[in-house]
């Protein structure tokens, strides 16, 4: 009798947990312009619609809709089985994208099937399938107003409901708050719900500072009370709130990470049609002050401020709907530790990512007045990695007639939307091994990176090359690459190739790049958009 009732209990708990979820945001728009807590790229449409789809029948009826034109359009319809690859019953033809494993599987899976299912659960929606599949209650609620937590394994990801954190001892901490494991302590955290104690517990074998929720969440208590009810708050979040752990919000290649598990987590946590709304709170767990030259990049993630610990210190705060997001450095997390298996690319994840992104930003493809290859060579204006002879190099490349060359710098004066709008308007992206080549997320997916050298770290963007789906090429012939001096570690008496400075052949450098170009020419895509750029220029011709 005592199992049959604790399975009841458990039925009952969980489908009080689905209510909740169900009911847990309330799309800002309503009180807005109707339906603009969508606002997503036309590609992703019929995947969000499937998954909603009471709100497609809405949109498709209501004169107001602004999607209902998609929503009628032949491409939308032979579209409209798509899914995102995570749904149950999500067939791979229908998926979104599908990466495709071009090299061999021998030596590292038995067949070719189990490299591409490889591919998809490391690097792929398949990831966010496994955090969906393996998400447990761990603080089950009894009533609905009761508060409610649930985290995949490891406590990489969790979301709660009607949660109290105590920041009170935070007024007393003098010293700065970053990648600490003890901002909270014991009684510091909890919600008024039936705790799986044991089953939490089991979940704390990566505590990390950015690996897991596990430092905060081992203080996790069962409140007699439910906290915003009885008043113990001294704020309560309303709005849906992140609370995110960041990696490093200078280093572009770092702080995507950030972006990229934070989209990510959007789709582990879409359970309702307001998952990509923007009327969003998003908390940076530390006390430093938000400040980076990325920082538009969270325009598309929320349209309020970026709050820190200091805003909160001293006080008691209860979250009424919140999510701790997958963090930058998880083991076999996206995308610093992610192990991709050999001969495979293209994550349609990567790429929607990529995508969602310069749709909110409103960067566009713009229309070219010829045929040229737009070749950008990003200069660095460091102490180390810089090209020594780079006038020399420019100077060859933009005698040939094919190509329209442009060097830049991306630094802080050249705001950072307008340099993904350079970004995604070139053929051949040139650069020294750097962050800066993580622009490369933002090519169009017929581009080429050449990494012009990549100072023996072979892996690092040629593997975030083939995670967007891009082609990748650095230097070949070692002897035509002249360095400055050997380099010496800054901290440590070793040699180091990523600080000194290089020149290099020009010769080789013009073979390269001609070698580049063969590739876009070539790509299906890239023709598919030269007729397509051709017409628009007739139109405005026409137009004239």
């Amino acid at each position: 009798m005592g199992r049959v009732r604790g399975a009841v209990m458990e039925f009952s708990g969980t489908i009080v947990l689905l209510l909740l979820l169900l009911v847990q945001y309330i799309p800002s728009a309503a009180c807005g312009k109707p339906y603009e807590y969508i606002n997503l790229p036309k590609a992703h449409l019929p995947m969000y619609f499937k998954r909603f789809p009471a709100l497609e029948k809405q949109c498709a009826e209501d004169e107001t809709c602004p999607y209902r034109t998609v929503i009628a359009s032949q491409s939308y319809q032979n579209r409209k089985e798509g899914c995102w690859g995570y749904e149950e019953g999500c067939t791979e033809r229908n998926r979104y994208a599908n990466h495709s494993c071009p090299g061999s599987h021998i030596g590292y899976v038995k067949s070719k099937q189990a490299q591409l299912d490889t591919f998809y659960s490391q690097a792929d929606f398949g990831f966010v399938r496994d955090q969906m599949r393996e998400t447990r209650i761990m603080c089950e609620p009894q009533f609905p107003h009761d508060s409610s937590l649930e985290c995949s394994k490891y406590l990489r990801f969790c979301r709660g409901r009607n949660l109290m954190l105590n920041f009170t001892d935070l007024v007393h901490r003098t010293e700065p708050l970053r990648y600490k494991m003890d901002v909270l302590g014991p009684g510091q955290i909890g919600g008024h719900c039936r705790l799986h104690g044991e089953r939490l517990r089991d979940e704390l074998q990566h505590i990390s500072p950015l690996q897991s929720w596990g430092p905060e969440l081992r203080f996790f208590e069962r409140l007699e009370r439910p906290p915003i009810e009885t008043g113990v708050c001294d704020v309560v979040i309303e709005r849906p709130a992140f609370i995110m752990k960041i990696d490093a919000a200078i280093n572009m290649y770092h702080h995507f990470c950030d972006f990229l598990n934070l989209y990510a987590s959007l789709h582990v946590n879409l359970s309702h049609a307001g998952g990509f709304d923007t009327d969003t709170q998003v908390l940076v767990w530390e006390s430093f002050t938000y400040a980076s030259p990325f920082a538009d990049t969270f325009k598309v993630f929320s349209k309020h401020p970026i709050a820190d610990l200091k805003t909160y210190a001293g006080k008691v705060v209860c979250f009424k709907n919140v999510v701790l997001p997958l963090l930058p450095r998880m083991i076999f997390g996206l995308y610093y530790n992610t192990p991709i298996i050999y001969g495979c690319e293209n994550s349609g994840l990567f790429h929607a990512f990529s995508e969602h992104v310069l749709h909110r930003l409103k960067v566009r493809m713009t229309t070219r007045p010829d045929e040229r290859l737009r070749i950008t060579f990003l200069s660095r204006q460091t102490r180390y990695r810089r090209v020594l002879n780079e006038d020399e190099l420019m100077a060859r490349i933009a005698k040939n007639p094919n190509y329209a060359v442009q060097r830049v710098s991306y630094g802080h004066d050249l705001p950072f939307v307008e340099q993904l709008r350079i970004t995604r308007n070139t053929d051949i992206f040139i650069g020294m091994h750097g962050a800066g080549l993580t622009h490369l997320l933002f090519l169009p997916k017929w581009a080429t990176l050449f990494e012009l050298y990549h100072c023996e770290d072979p892996n690092c963007y040629r593997d975030l090359a083939r995670l967007r789906g891009v082609h990748y090429l650095t230097w070949e012939r070692d002897h035509l690459v002249y360095p400055e001096g050997e380099g010496k570690h800054p901290e440590r008496d070793e040699r180091h190739a990523k600080f000194t400075n290089y020149a290099f052949d020009v010769g080789e450098f013009e073979r390269l790049v001609a070698k580049a170009a063969t590739y876009v020419q070539g790509h299906a895509e890239f023709q598919k958009f030269l007729t397509t750029n051709a017409n628009r220029a007739d139109t405005k011709k026409d137009e004239l």
